[in-house]
């Protein structure tokens, strides 16, 4: 079973505006909405492409209602910690271009936190758990590295997607996949990426330093694959980028999907990019329709080892 987390869930409010004007009363042309929240765009996509999958993250009041009932309606496995705050609502305003407005969320009890953490501890070798995205203030900022450790000593293959010191943290438990994109990456090493050398370089600096995979997304130039001495690179198929939403989440759930089934890294590292890019070519979460149509694009060369 492949796990995912979100530690602060959304419901992403995505509106149109024509000719938008600051301080005026403005018409939306298009309106919906969505559950929303990194862990939760992975499973969504997961179950698209034919995974199981289970949802874990803090949940609550109607919004929260909102969420558990989409994701039920496609079929998703959820257990989610209930909690006394509302789910918060994300507003995604196309105007000629994306503006993104989060809310900061709930606040997470002492006694919530550690119902979540008690769920990651029961997870059986060989599953799978997704960490992604951000940290809420009020929980403990070192959750990412408690619930790694937990995943190393207890045989489960962990996936990461975050940024900064957190992503940092989780290194030394040696994460089975992390997803820096190239802007997270430079952070670290208070560098520019500039090209796909560069980001050979440094995420096999990742790798050194204990993650078995790491994928850097590079937008409109790909993605980088390191791993164990080895760096390759992939092209983005063509297409108009519609939405950025949910696009690097659906690289990796493309990503270890694929590996569930086949455990094979090049077909696992194409079929994420094909997922990505789908996502990135459409008004919502890619399909397995629009992957397939974009994989036979997409081709893998090596950069360097070996």
């Amino acid at each position: 079973m492949i796990y995912t987390v979100t530690l602060n869930p959304s419901i992403d409010y995505l509106v149109e505006v024509e000719n938008f004007q600051m301080g005026k009363v403005n018409r939306t042309s298009y309106e919906v909405k969505f559950p929303g929240g990194k862990g939760i765009n992975v499973s969504r996509v997961l179950k698209r492409l034919g995974n199981d999958t289970t949802a874990f993250g803090f949940i609550g009041g109607q919004t929260g209602e909102f969420v558990k009932r989409y994701l039920r309606q496609e079929e998703i496995f959820t257990d989610f910690t209930e909690i006394a705050g509302d789910t918060r609502i994300n507003i995604k305003l196309k105007t000629g271009m994306e503006t993104e407005i989060n809310s900061q969320g709930p606040v997470i009890s002492k006694a919530n936190y550690q119902q979540l953490f008690s769920q990651i501890e029961q997870l059986k070798n060989n599953d799978i758990l997704v960490l992604s995205g951000s940290i809420p203030s009020s929980v403990p900022s070192d959750v990412y590295e408690s619930m790694a450790k937990t995943c190393s000593d207890n045989g489960i293959k962990l996936v990461v997607d975050t940024s900064g010191k957190e992503l940092l943290s989780v290194l030394q438990h040696r994460p089975f996949l992390i997803k820096p994109n190239h802007h997270e990456l430079g952070e670290l090493f208070s560098t520019k990426i500039k090209n796909v050398e560069d980001a050979s370089k440094y995420g096999s600096k990742l790798v050194e330093s204990g993650a078995q995979h790491v994928i850097v997304s590079m937008a409109g130039s790909g993605a980088v694959l390191c791993t164990d001495g080895n760096s390759y690179t992939a092209n983005v198929p063509k297409g108009k980028v519609i939405n950025s939403v949910g696009a690097g989440d659906s690289m990796v759930a493309g990503f270890i999907g694929t590996y569930e089934k086949t455990e094979d890294i090049f077909s696992s590292f194409c079929f994420g990019l094909a997922s990505g890019s789908a996502t990135a070519f459409s008004s919502d979460l890619c399909t397995l329709d629009k992957i397939e149509e974009l994989l036979p694009q997409i081709e893998i060369n090596k950069i360097t080892g070996g």
